[in-house]
C-alpha cells in the first residue's frame, strides 16, 4: 500500500488538494460562499508553481461552467467549484456538459438555496440538479472529499463513462472545519490517474469537428437514451475504481455503505456529514438491544438501488433521512428508495424524515427519534405520516 502524508486541512482545502493531485489543465471559477476557498487555494498552487494550469476568472457561475465546457471539449482536464445559487445559475450549462459527455469534475460546498438567504448546509443545491445527468458523490468527512475528487476524475474520464461529476461536502460542517487527512503522493496519483486523452476527438482548428450539434427529433431521443444508459451503467466502473483505490491507498468506499445492517430490523439511510452522527446513534441503540443499522449513500447518482435491495430488502423498516425537500412530495432520497422497491415482492415499510435544512443542527437523539418512529409504524403495520420533519421549532411555525 502506498505511503501517504498526514495533514490537517479544511474541507475546501481537501477537495482543492485532491484536485491539484489530479493535475487539471484548466480551472474556471467564480467565488461563492462556502466554496470560495477552493479557487483561492488552487490559485495559490498555480502562483507557487505547484500546479501547471490555467485559472480562468469569470463574471458568474454560468460563465464558469461555460468555460469548463469549452476547455473540456478542447481536450483539457477541467475542474471547478461552486455552491447553492452558483450551482443553480449553472443549471442550463450542467445539461450541456453532460449531454456533450464531458468529464468535468466540480466540488460543491452543499448549501441551502434562497429564499430566505442562507449560507449553511443542506443538499438542496445538488439534489435540485439530479436530473442534469451528472454523477453525484457525497462526503461524510474531509478525507472522503479528497479521495472522491481523485476517484471522480478517474471515473468521469473512463471511456465507458465520459460524464461529469459533482463531489459534495457539507457547508461549514466540512468546508470550513479542520480535520486530519492522509494525502497520497503525487507519483502514486499519477499512476492511478493517467493523463486525459479524449477518446472521441476534441475541438482542434487543425482537425475540425462538431461537438454539441443540433439534435432533430429523428435523433434527440436516442441520444438522450444513450446518455442515460451511460449514467446507469457507471455502477460497474465506480465499483471497479473504488476497489482499485482501496487496494492502492487502503481506504474502502462503496456506493452504499452497510453498517450493522445484516441483522437489522430497522435501517436508517443517510447522506453526507450527518452519517457520522447517525452511526454513533446506531451504536448506542445497539447497546440498548435495538436491531438497527445504517446505510450511508456515497453515490446518489446513479442511485444504488441494487445495493439498497441487498442491504434493506429483508428489513422490516427503512427510515430515509433527507437533508433536502422536494416541496409537494418529500425528500429526494426517499423518492429514489420508494422507486427502488415499487415492484418488489417484499419491501421494508418506509418513512421519510426531513432534517438539518439551512444548517439546522442534527443530534444523535434525532436519529433515535426517527428509529423509534419507524419501529412504531412497523409494529402498527401502517404508516400514517410518510413524511415527517424533525427538530422543528413550533413557536415560529405558522
Amino acid at each position: 500500500m502506498a505511503e501517504q502524508e498526514s495533514r490537517t486541512v479544511k474541507g475546501n482545502m481537501a477537495t482543492a488538494l485532491g484536485a491539484k493531485l489530479c493535475r487539471p489543465n484548466v480551472i474556471p471559477a467564480y467565488p461563492i460562499t462556502p466554496s470560495t476557498l477552493f479557487p483561492e487555494r488552487i490559485s495559490e498552487y498555480i502562483a507557487d508553481g505547484e500546479l501547471d494550469a490555467s485559472m480562468v476568472r469569470v463574471e458568474s457561475e454560468h460563465s464558469a461552467m461555460s468555460a469548463c465546457i469549452g476547455a473540456s471539449a478542447s481536450g483539457a482536464r477541467v475542474c471547478t467549484a461552486s455552491a447553492s445559487q452558483g450551482v443553480a445559475l449553472m443549471h442550463e450549462m450542467l445539461f450541456i456538459a453532460s449531454g456533450m459527455r464531458l468529464p468535468i469534475v466540480m466540488a460543491v460546498g452543499n448549501r441551502a438555496l434562497s429564499a430566505p438567504i442562507n449560507i449553511w448546509a443542506d443538499h438542496q443545491d445538488t439534489v435540485s440538479s439530479r436530473d442534469a445527468g451528472w454523477m453525484q458523490f457525497y462526503s461524510e468527512k474531509n478525507q472522503e472529499g479528497l479521495d472522491l475528487m481523485i476517484m471522480a476524475f478517474r471515473i468521469a474520464e473512463d471511456e465507458r463513462v465520459l460524464l461529469p461529476a459533482m463531489v459534495g461536502i457539507d457547508a461549514f460542517v466540512l468546508t470550513h472545519t479542520i480535520e486530519g487527512v492522509d494525502v497520497p503522493a503525487q507519483e502514486d496519483v499519477d499512476d492511478f490517474l493517467p493523463p486525459y486523452d479524449p477518446p472521441h476527438g476534441k475541438l482542434d482548428v487543425d482537425d475540425p469537428a462538431t461537438f454539441g450539434s443540433f439534435g432533430t427529433p429523428e435523433y434527440y431521443q436516442e441520444l438522450k437514451h444513450d446518455q442515460t444508459v451511460a449514467l446507469e451503467e457507471t455502477d460497474e466502473v465506480i465499483d471497479e475504481i473504488f476497489d482499485e483505490f482501496e487496494e492502492r491507498f487502503g481506504r474502502e468506499y462503496n456506493r452504499l455503505n452497510n453498517y450493522k445492517c445484516d441483522d437489522a430490523d430497522i435501517i436508517l439511510m443517510t447522506m453526507g456529514s450527518m452519517s457520522g452522527t447517525a452511526r454513533a446513534a446506531v451504536d448506542e441503540l445497539r447497546e440498548e438491544g435495538e436491531k438497527v443499522g445504517l446505510a450511508k449513500l456515497t453515490v446518489f447518482r446513479p442511485f444504488p438501488g441494487d445495493l439498497l435491495k441487498e442491504i434493506a430488502g429483508d428489513a422490516d423498516g427503512l427510515a430515509v433521512v433527507d437533508r433536502n425537500i422536494s416541496p409537494g412530495f418529500g425528500g429526494a432520497a426517499f423518492a429514489e428508495a420508494a422507486g427502488t422497491f415499487i415492484n418488489e415482492n417484499k419491501n421494508p415499510l418506509m418513512k421519510n424524515f426531513i432534517i438539518g435544512l439551512g444548517g439546522r443542527e442534527i443530534f444523535k437523539e434525532n436519529f433515535k427519534e426517527m428509529y423509534h418512529k419507524t419501529k412504531e409504524a412497523v409494529e402498527a403495520g401502517e404508516v400514517k405520516e410518510p413524511v415527517e420533519w424533525i427538530n422543528m421549532n413550533e413557536e415560529i411555525m405558522r
